[in-house]
């Protein structure tokens, strides 16, 4: 599965104005967000769809299929729930 591509980061640019507007997080480069000095969230583009990787402890990534909308709507409350103090 690659990275995200430019066409697929167009296709989930409302979802990614979602995230840019959470607390907390830097936009190192288009679609790739940080938490302090560590990834958080990238985006992933497959023929099965497309998908977010988010860390929510450690060091694993949970992938989150963000295809559709309910899958986006649960990784924005994934990651608001992860930033919340």
């Amino acid at each position: 599965m690659k990275h995200a591509g430019p066409q697929a980061l167009d296709r989930l640019e409302p979802l990614i104005a979602q995230i840019r507007a959470l607390p907390g997080l830097v936009e190192k480069q288009r679609g790739t967000f940080y938490r302090k000095s560590r990834a958080f969230l990238h985006f992933h583009e497959d023929p099965k769809g497309l998908f977010a990787d988010i860390r929510l402890e450690g060091d694993d990534f949970e992938r989150i299929d963000v295809t559709g909308a309910d899958g986006a709507d649960r990784l924005v409350a994934m990651a608001r729930a992860c930033l919340e103090p």
